[in-house]
């Protein structure tokens, strides 16, 4: 019995069908990257102050006096939730009294913006905040909306590996770029904040799903060799590059329903793609539908130029995985033993940190010194050489050593943050940019970490769990930097201790670097400290072959990165 990789080995690893899929599902990707963090610039917060009536009798005097002052990074600005009483106002302007001569306005009562905002639009014309009035009381409802879209994001990624399952990886990822293209297009017309946000958490849903569904269809028909890099560099780096066209796009377009018209659209541009991408081989043959895959199969050959077999499938031939029967395991799996419970607490704890860093860091630009747009643009673009930077490190070095130095670094620089100078404002970005560096090096290397320190029986369920804490992580981000409305530096404070403690916890996680993945929850690598020692086992081999291609064989797991 020969397995697919075998049957169709004759296609080679890197001709032209494989080139043309890697490049499509990867950019079909990039729309990824407008979605969840473009609500930076959707719901960006522009200066404001309480609006005064024009039919409020003042002198132009008193007029200039209406709004408490108060200092906020060094210089003097206007109160945004307050104003002095005009009732109170109105009448010292019509005894003929000066301000500040013949009124203390500190004794004078305030009252709070009963008509209104006024808000500055020298950086941005509108945004739902300016719209539906999101400050002062409802200032939380900016990032409870960026919360619901990360539940729609965990909603999506429990029902996507099941829909894709049944309904085939390219019926799935073409019905939920839609998905994602028609409700971002629907909130270009909204009417109100909760019409706004209920499509926002659809838009998540179908975010995680395209993800997925792409990610699982790449890595089935590319080779082994390729699939690695799809996997780890492919899908990461093009979705940084839709990351670096938000900033590109928002800083041409101020107003916030033609920005994210203008971000929908582009998803459009993949409906021809359905004519180019083909269903999954490997899933056809576990439908038996063994006549579609031999179709596809003899088309890549053609485009190839490689002259196959003429028939690829033969059902006597192909090895049916479908008919081994398995050992039935459970989530409890995961707590059974001693071992196993540490490592899934440790492996949550892990993924959790790392995704309220990434995000948390991703949606603070906004906080930052100096233009938001070069600073999402920088955010952005710092990804790619943190990409490329943690596959180097997969490939060479031990796995827990390099995430806990990647850690370390993110979070030691953003604990450095607060000691900056005020008017070194360049250095503190950078430090910002630099702890981005880190965690996003982390994010991308804890998929194969994870993967490799679960035995076969429960290793789905364990990168399961451990994305879901990740997904949970990414809902309570927003509220790390809702923090950063009451202490600039309270965030990185707290993003900071939290990734360095981590980084810490990691040294205690066992090594599996060089060594064969484990098959069973007995073979499991033993957590024993800084040091560690593999459970001996028969069944494990020190082959780096095996190794190898055990890596390859679970990297397809990695199913919600980002």
């Amino acid at each position: 019995m020969r397995d697919y990789d075998e049957v169709t080995a004759f296609l080679g690893e890197w001709g032209p069908f494989q080139r043309l899929i890697f490049f499509l599902l990867s950019a079909s990707i990039i729309p990824n990257g407008f979605n969840g963090i473009s609500i930076v610039f959707l719901a960006a917060v522009p200066e404001h102050h309480c609006r005064v009536p024009a039919s409020a009798n003042l002198s132009s005097e008193w007029r200039n006096y209406t709004i408490p002052r108060q200092m906020q990074d060094g210089r003097e600005v206007p109160r945004t939730c307050q104003r002095y009483r005009l009732a109170a106002l109105t009448n010292f302007s019509a005894q003929g009294l000066v301000p500040g001569r013949d009124v203390n306005l500190s004794q004078v009562e305030l009252e709070p913006c009963l008509d209104g905002w006024e808000y500055s639009q020298d950086t941005y014309l509108t945004t739902i905040i300016t719209e539906w009035d999101l400050v002062c009381e409802d200032d939380w409802k900016a990032p409870l909306t960026t919360s619901l879209f990360f539940v729609g994001v965990l909603v999506g990624s429990f029902i996507s590996g099941q829909l894709s399952d049944k309904f085939g990886r390219k019926n799935v990822l073409f019905v939920t770029m839609g998905m994602q293209t028609g409700f971002s297009l629907l909130q270009v017309f909204s009417t109100n904040y909760e019409m706004f946000t209920v499509l926002f958490v659809l838009v998540g849903m179908g975010q995680i799903s395209n993800y997925v569904a792409a990610f699982v269809l790449g890595t089935e028909i590319l080779g082994k060799s390729v699939r690695i890099i799809f996997s780890t560099l492919g899908v990461c780096i093009f979705y940084a590059i839709g990351y670096m066209f938000l900033p590109l796009i928002a800083y041409f377009i101020r107003e916030w329903r033609m920005l994210l018209l203008a971000l929908t659209l582009p998803g459009l541009l993949c409906i021809p793609l359905w004519w180019v991408i083909p269903e999954s081989p490997r899933w056809l043959l576990s439908q038996g539908r063994l006549e579609e895959a031999e179709v596809i199969i003899q088309k890549a050959a053609k485009l190839n130029r490689i002259v196959g077999p003429s028939v690829v499938f033969d059902p006597a031939e192909l090895q049916d995985l479908n008919s081994q029967t398995q050992q039935s395991h459970s989530i409890l799996d995961l707590i059974r033993t001693q071992n196993i419970r540490i490592v899934t607490v440790m492996s949550i704890i892990l993924w959790m940190t790392i995704s309220v860093g990434y995000f948390g860091l991703s949606l603070d630009t906004p906080n930052l010194h100096g233009d938001n747009y070069v600073n999402c643009f920088l955010s952005a673009m710092i990804e790619v050489p943190a990409y490329i930077f943690a596959w180097l490190l997969l490939q060479y070095l031990p796995r827990r050593y390099s995430m806990s130095a990647a850690l370390f670094l993110g979070g030691s620089v953003l604990l450095f943050i607060q000691l900056v100078p005020p008017d070194l404002y360049l250095l503190s970005n950078g430090l910002v940019m630099i702890g981005k560096f880190g965690i996003t090096c982390a994010f991308a290397m804890v998929y194969v970490y994870t993967a490799e320190l679960y035995p076969t029986v429960v290793r789905n369920m364990g990168v399961g769990a451990s994305s879901m804490a990740s997904r949970l992580g990414s809902i309570l981000s927003p509220y790390f930097v809702y923090l950063g409305a009451y202490d600039r530096f309270l965030p990185y404070i707290l993003m900071g201790s939290l990734t360095v403690l981590t980084a810490i916890l990691t040294l205690f996680l066992p090594e599996s670097f060089g060594i064969p993945l484990p098959d069973t929850i007995d073979q499991m690598l033993r957590v024993k400290g800084i040091k560690y020692r593999q459970a001996s086992s028969s069944n494990n081999s020190s082959d780096p072959r095996i190794l190898k291609e055990g890596e390859e064989r679970h990297v397809v797991l990695k199913t919600t990165a980002l």
